[in-house]
Parts: structure tokens; C-alpha cells; sequence
């Protein structure tokens, strides 16, 4: 089954794991390249050992392929999974007149009287992004993540790439290149980004009529983070074949540093102990000539039969 690369991954470094230290004090056991190999032909990996919500993940790519860096389009989908950094740009600001919400990330998390408070606040925030259009512009954009690394990639000229109709161009035209890649790297970023870029770079592969996609990723949360990824470049791969004429061939994951955080353990060890069910299909209930035009209710997942849910804290 095709879930079972993934447990492998999270067997694999519960046993072979090296303990580290990271960036938010919660400790990890680690491993350094890790592979993974998933063929599309067979279906979607979208885990059924624990529920992931499709709904999610296929907002967030569609966000990035519209070159958009404007959490509106996210919440307007019910999408929130990029808030705490504009939220972060709105409390830190002159404007901000409410409660205080220093290092509000670990403070949810162990004070739940500040928890209440923390999503008042958000709610109000996500409000105003919604309703006040000055206010999104202001505090809604997240300037270079991924939807502009991937669209308008801003070069020393001040001229931009859009890598995306790029890669498209290239699969069409030159489908034996071996310079089909898209990256999210900059290295003159990352003194000043939040969080630079986990994913950052995927290179595509054409062999007997079928489109292959590699991604390396720096930095893997496997319980939390790895499962939308898969799913997210397993999705990527699928519509950019769509829009080249080609048949999905394999989405191979290449992790640099995959980690278990130490709070997770618990909760990987009960995923472990279930049997993955029937791998899923992806639907398009609608085909678009261009990639940049699908919306969510575009793709659907047949088929979806998983686990309820297994929760556990984010590292923040």
C-alpha cells in the first residue's frame, strides 16, 4: 500500500532517530535523508491511518498557484493555516490597541485562560481581513512565500519569473530536459523570513507518457507536516499533468532533516497501531485549460474511508 512508505518513515526514526534540539526548545528525534516513493497510478496518498482534511491542503496549493501571499483567499475557504504570521504583522503594529499578545504561540498552549483571549483576538483579526479590504492589504499579505517564489520570482533586474507556466512550457516542449525545476530557496530571504521554506525545491521527470515529480524538503514534521505535503505535491504533480497530457507517474518525497518532536511520540505509536484502509482516488469534477484557473470544488477525493483524527500540539 502506498501508506506504507510514510508509517515506514515514522517506524524507521521512532527506532533509528537521533535526539536534537530545535529552533521552538521542544526537542525532536531526527534522521538526515530520508526517501520516500509513491506511484499515482495506484491512487492518492492521502493517509487513512489518521484523518488529514483534503479540504485544506487543496486551498493551500491552489493559493500558491495563484501567486497569491494574501490570507484572504485561505479564510475565504475556511483555511487556517497561515493566520499566526499575519496575525504576528497585526499585534506588532501601532494599530494594534487590544490585549497583550507577546509570544502568543507558547502561551496558548499552556494558559488556557490566554488561549480564550488569544482567539478572540483572531477572530477579530480574521474578521477585519474578510470584511475590511484596506485592512487585508495591510496585514493579510505575507510577502515572499511560495505563491511568489513559484509565480514571481523576483529577480536582481527587478524583473519576475514565473517558474510555474515555466516548468509547464518546458514539460510540453522539452520533456527530456533535466532542468524542469521550480525553487523557493533564496538565500538573500532567509536572514528575514518567519520560516523559510521547508519545501524548497521540486524538480519534474517525463518517462513513457507518465509525469514524476521529486521534492526535497529541508525540514519534516513527519506526524503533522509530512502527511499535507505528500498530499500537496501528490496533487501538484496530478494538475500539472492534467495540463501537459500526460499520466501521473510517481511523486518521490526526499526529506533533509525528518523529525518526530518529542510531544508526538505518544500519538505516532497509536497511528502505528492501526491498518491503513483502501487508498483513495482523486476526482476532478472539473478540468480547466489553465492550472491557474481550478478552484477547491474543482477536485474532490473518492474513496476516503480513514481513522478518526489523531490531535497533537504544534511546535511553534
Amino acid at each position: 500500500m502506498l501508506e506504507d512508505q510514510y508509517l515506514d518513515l515514522e517506524r524507521y526514526v521512532l527506532e533509528n532517530g537521533h535526539q536534537k534540539g530545535d529552533r521552538t526548545n521542544t526537542g525532536t528525534l531526527s534522521t538526515f535523508g530520508y526517501q520516500m516513493r509513491f506511484d499515482l497510478s495506484e491512487g492518492f496518498p492521502l493517509l487513512t491511518t489518521k484523518r488529514v482534511p483534503f479540504g485544506l491542503i487543496k486551498s493551500e496549493l491552489l493559493w500558491f498557484l495563484k501567486g497569491d501571499t494574501n490570507i484572504k483567499y485561505l479564510l475565504q475557504h475556511n483555511n487556517h493555516i497561515w493566520d499566526e504570521w499575519a496575525f504576528k504583522k497585526w499585534i506588532e503594529s501601532d494599530e494594534y490597541k487590544g490585549p497583550d499578545m507577546t509570544d502568543f504561540g507558547h502561551r496558548a498552549i499552556i494558559d488556557a485562560d490566554f488561549n480564550a483571549l488569544y482567539k478572540i483576538e483572531k477572530e477579530r483579526f480574521n474578521n477585519q481581513i474578510l470584511e475590511n479590504d484596506q485592512f487585508a492589504q495591510k496585514y493579510g499579505d505575507l510577502g515572499n512565500v511560495y505563491g511568489k517564489q513559484w509565480r514571481a520570482w523576483k529577480t536582481s533586474t527587478g524583473e519576475t519569473i514565473d517558474q510555474i507556466s515555466d516548468v509547464i512550457e518546458m514539460i510540453k516542449n522539452n520533456p527530456d530536459s533535466r532542468r524542469m525545476i521550480v525553487t523557493a530557496w533564496n538565500p538573500e530571504d532567509v536572514p528575514t523570513a518567519a520560516l523559510p521554506p521547508c519545501h524548497t525545491l521540486f524538480q519534474f521527470y517525463v518517462a513513457d507518457g507518465k509525469l514524476s515529480c521529486q521534492l526535497y524538503q529541508r525540514s519534516g514534521d513527519i506526524f503533522l507536516g509530512v502527511p499535507f505535503n505528500i498530499a500537496s505535491y501528490a496533487l501538484l504533480t496530478s494538475l500539472i499533468a492534467k495540463a501537459t497530457g500526460l499520466e501521473v507517474g510517481e511523486f518521490v518525497h526526499t526529506l533533509g532533516d525528518a523529525h518526530i518532536y518529542s510531544n508526538h511520540i505518544e500519538q505516532v505509536k497509536e497511528q502505528l497501531t492501526r491498518t491503513p484502509h483502501a487508498t483513495p482516488k482523486l476526482k476532478f469534477n472539473n478540468v480547466h485549460d489553465s492550472i491557474f484557473d481550478y478552484e477547491p470544488e474543482d477536485i474532490a477525493i473518492e474513496g476516503y474511508d480513514p481513522y478518526p483524527a489523531i490531535k497533537a500540539p504544534v511546535a511553534v
